[in-house]
């Protein structure tokens, strides 16, 4: 970040020490690093809640498809497990929507609130690395005059240009204290700010799928026939297509 590409007008004097340099370079990396996941966790979250209402929404679909079906005025057993489905898929999807709405009040909005605070970092960050390059600039002009002869034009203009200096110095001096001090502050806050928020994340998820566990169960209890396991009804069913199969209309010629 304090990388010059060019040495014309870099003073000779190290006017930042290497370790100050050191210590701001991991601080700022931390906190670009800390932007980058927040910003990736923020889209991941938000197309994580898109794709769950769009399952529940198309299982909403498919039990109304099924409804209207015409083998649900033909058999009464079937228009009553396909009404218990659809029942449940209502159910399920009333219940994501909480859970969608619990998410993005308490997860992601706060994501996003926390990104927006990056760019002002940034900026102060950009502000501080001007500072220092007016710093240095200025810096080199005093050295330059200091190693002339010392007329009397020459101290006039050694005077002036350590007048122009001082107030630079000291303006790269704060904003430099400031950054250093608060960088780190600002990235340990990032446990007590997040923590609520996932905490909500896990909660909305548990509730979620506690409901579905009951409505699930409920589901299944009147849906399951005695005497019909996965098995027997595999069967049937391949007896049935084969019955189909035999139909002169889907014989292969």
């Amino acid at each position: 970040m304090s990388w010059i590409p060019f040495k014309i007008g870099q003073p000779k004097k190290q006017i930042v020490p290497k370790t100050v340099e050191r210590d701001f370079e991991r601080e700022y990396g931390k906190l670009q690093q800390l932007e980058e996941q927040t910003r990736r966790l923020q889209k991941d979250m938000k197309k994580s809640t898109d794709a769950d209402l769009a399952m529940s929404k198309s299982a909403v679909k498919i039990s109304l498809d099924l409804l209207s079906n015409p083998l649900c005025e033909q058999d009464q057993d079937f228009l009553n497990m396909v009404t218990a489905l659809d029942t449940a898929m209502k159910r399920m999807d009333a219940f994501n929507q909480e859970k969608v709405n619990q998410i993005q009040k308490t997860v992601i909005e706060p994501l996003k609130k926390f990104g927006s605070v990056f760019p002002s970092l940034n900026m102060a960050v950009k502000r501080r690395e001007q500072a220092l390059q007016d710093y240095r600039r200025l810096q080199a002009k005093v050295e330059k005059y200091e190693e002339k002869e010392k007329t009397g034009p020459v101290l006039a203009k050694l005077h002036q240009a350590r007048e122009e200096l001082r107030p630079v110095r000291d303006d790269f001096e704060a904003k430099n204290k400031q950054l250093l001090d608060e960088m780190p502050r600002f990235y340990n806050s990032r446990l007590d700010y997040f923590q609520p928020s996932f905490e909500s994340l896990i909660r909305a998820q548990v509730v979620y799928y506690s409901e579905m566990h009951k409505i699930f169960g409920d589901l299944t209890q009147q849906l399951d026939q005695p005497g019909h396991p996965d098995e027997q009804r595999e069967r049937e069913n391949e007896a049935r297509l084969s019955e189909l199969r035999a139909l002169s209309i889907v014989a292969d010629d």
